[in-house]
């Protein structure tokens, strides 16, 4: 059988015309003699498409054996000689392993396993024709590419210095490099084929499903063996991309020396030169910016021998960040980012270069704010009670100096000598000394005292007192609300000497020894009014006089204390729990078996709950 031609074998669909010999006329025995049942040109076509598929299949074949043949040199030749004498001290052996990765576990795989399985295929196409049925049984394993291609410019650059540092190194690499079976080719040039393998199954397979008929039988194995190794691909893509972009992080590290840079969460996603518009006046200052998924970097180039360097001037992270195109009568092309840190105005080169800056910022911001949106749904996060303002939490743009003539809180005019033009750091107004009187600590700032308006000091001061009674009444709750572990039952009831002049108390039995009714005034007091030890104690259910059908009371041997709830199922669960807390201690932590057991430990008398 010459070399493509599709094996003949009996009882097969291969065992054809188009396998029988072909005459000097081109046309087979029986294409002559059945023109008048089929139309001349349709066995060809068969012809041809079967063939296709045999070709195919015979290339992978044929590119298989000598892509095993590169590995064997890689893992037998290069990686086994220079293990050998790592091994003897010349060279770190983990240099080594850096450098050929799991080339020795792709190797097996392909020599013991895939291309045994090929060959098997090829050889019996005539009894069993089908390609994608073999694929399917190894695509899964092909995902063992993505650790080599991600590791591949490590082992590149590894290769390139050790050449240079020993030669020792040096001299096996040559050496085995001019063996005939290398084929005069580099050590790079062999080890680069294992980065374009699984592309190249890739491209075969779907070449093979596109000319492979529908209501074949391996029509479906085929299709899942390309899904199979397409995820692969895609594998080794995401590889190469994320050890692209951890490189191009590593740059821009050197560049501005921010180690917030190298944090694998970064995405970087542009960088480029631009002007920054002076917040007082009309001057315009260079800066070079770097933009991440999380973060802007404003940076002004700085003088450096190694190389270009920046120093960085200021950081708006994107968690609050707002952009939009602005319009200025001395700069063209303007635009604005603000952030909680601080706010520039940028001028870029034309309107495409405004408009792209805009777009991929606003991109940044829309896909943080989805991810944030995520995560608080996921968390069950809420937010309540927390101001909606962000004067003081953001960056103001300042208005510019020469914009206007007068104060714009008292609109007194601005002269150079007694009435000088000062910005409020807050809201960014121009204001004359009289209304910027005034300091106050800005979130945006890290809390720092800055110089306000009087308006915005009135409402800065507002709202900090709002949120530090709101902080410390949490706080007083927090305290004063006893931990599920440390209560037995807890909730407002009426308690007093007399029924009319009775107060609502927030009472607590603990678990602590000796077990103690404590009585609060409100819920959130750190500090009981009033304690009640429960040892010795007699719970008295009769309805007291006057206090209503839903009273009942407490005793000691010199007082008693008389308590009343809103309903009967209440007040049954407190006479419950006391019962148990005046019988001392195992009945309190549920040991008897009574109404607190390990199962209903709490009880939470105000809502009328078990937890």
């Amino acid at each position: 059988m010459e070399k493509g031609q599709i094996p003949v074998g009996f009882g097969s669909e291969f065992s054809c015309p188009w396998t029988e010999t072909i005459p000097e006329n081109g046309r087979s025995p029986r294409e002559q003699n059945g023109e008048e049942e089929r139309g001349e040109n349709e066995p060809k076509k068969e012809e041809n498409t079967e063939q296709k598929l045999f070709n195919i299949a015979n290339e992978l074949l044929q590119t298989e054996r000598a892509y095993v043949a590169r590995l064997n040199l890689l893992d037998q030749e290069f990686c086994s000689r220079l293990t050998e004498e790592a091994g003897r001290g010349s060279f770190p052996p983990e240099v080594i392993r850096n450098i050929f990765s799991n080339i020795s576990s792709i190797y097996s795989f392909h020599s013991q396993f895939l291309l045994p399985d090929l060959e098997n295929c090829i050889s019996h196409w005539c009894e069993n024709p089908g390609l994608g049925k073999v694929l399917l049984q190894h695509a899964p394993f092909l995902r063992m590419y993505a650790d080599y291609v991600r590791n591949f410019d490590q082992a590149m650059e590894l290769v390139r210095t050790w050449t240079e540092r020993s030669s020792t190194f040096r001299n096996i690499i040559h050496d085995v490099q001019s063996l005939e079976v290398c084929g005069s080719l580099t050590l790079q040039h062999h080890m680069l084929e294992p980065v374009q393998r699984v592309p190249r199954y890739e491209m075969l397979l779907r070449d093979y499903l596109r000319k492979l008929p529908n209501e074949n039988l391996d029509y479906q194995f085929a299709q899942k063996s390309l899904q199979l190794i397409s995820m692969a691909a895609t594998h080794s893509n995401s590889a190469i991309h994320k050890a692209e972009s951890l490189k191009r992080l590593l740059e821009i590290y050197e560049m501005v020396g921010e180690e917030e840079v190298v944090n694998p969460t970064n995405e970087f996603l542009r960088e480029g030169r631009l002007l920054k518009l002076a917040a007082r006046n009309t001057s315009a200052m260079e800066r070079h910016l770097f933009l991440f998924n999380n973060f802007l970097l404003c940076c002004t180039p700085k003088f450096s021998l190694v190389g270009q360097r920046f120093t960085v001037r200021g950081r708006i992270g994107v968690d609050g960040m707002q952009v939009q195109p602005t319009t200025n009568e001395d700069h063209s092309y303007t635009f604005q980012v603000s952030g909680k840190e601080k706010t520039l105005e940028l001028q870029a080169s034309s309107d495409q270069d405004r408009d792209e800056w805009i777009k991929v910022i606003q991109e940044a911001i829309d896909v943080f704010q989805k991810k944030n949106e995520t995560f608080k749904l996921a968390s069950k996060e809420v937010n309540v009670g927390e101001p909606t303002e962000e004067l003081g939490r953001r960056a103001p743009r300042w208005i510019r100096d020469n914009e206007v003539t007068m104060c714009m809180k008292c609109q007194e005019p601005f002269n150079a000598l007694t009435r000088r033009r000062h910005h409020c750091r807050a809201c960014g107004c121009v204001v004359c000394w009289k209304c910027s009187d005034n300091k106050v600590a800005l979130e945006y700032d890290g809390n720092k005292l800055n110089k306000v308006c009087k308006a915005c000091y009135s409402i800065l001061t507002a709202q900090r007192g709002e949120r530090a009674e709101g902080k410390k009444r949490r706080i007083l709750e927090l305290e004063a609300s006893p931990a599920s572990s440390d209560r037995v039952i807890s909730g407002f009831l009426r308690y007093g000497d007399n029924p009319k002049t009775c107060q609502q108390v927030w009472s607590v039995v603990t678990r602590a020894q000796p077990p103690t009714l404590h009585l609060y005034a409100a819920s959130q007091d750190v500090k009981p009014f009033s304690s009640i030890p429960l040892l010795g104690c007699t719970v008295d259910e009769s309805p007291q006089e006057n206090w209503g059908p839903f009273s009942f009371c407490l005793r000691e041997s010199k007082a008693s204390h008389a308590f009343s709830c809103d309903d009967p199922d209440l007040r049954q669960r407190w006479l419950d729990a006391l019962r148990v807390a005046v019988m001392g201690s195992g009945a309190v932590n549920g040991h008897d078996g009574g109404v607190c057991s390990s199962e209903e430990s709490v009880i939470d008398g105000n809502k009328g709950n078990h937890t």
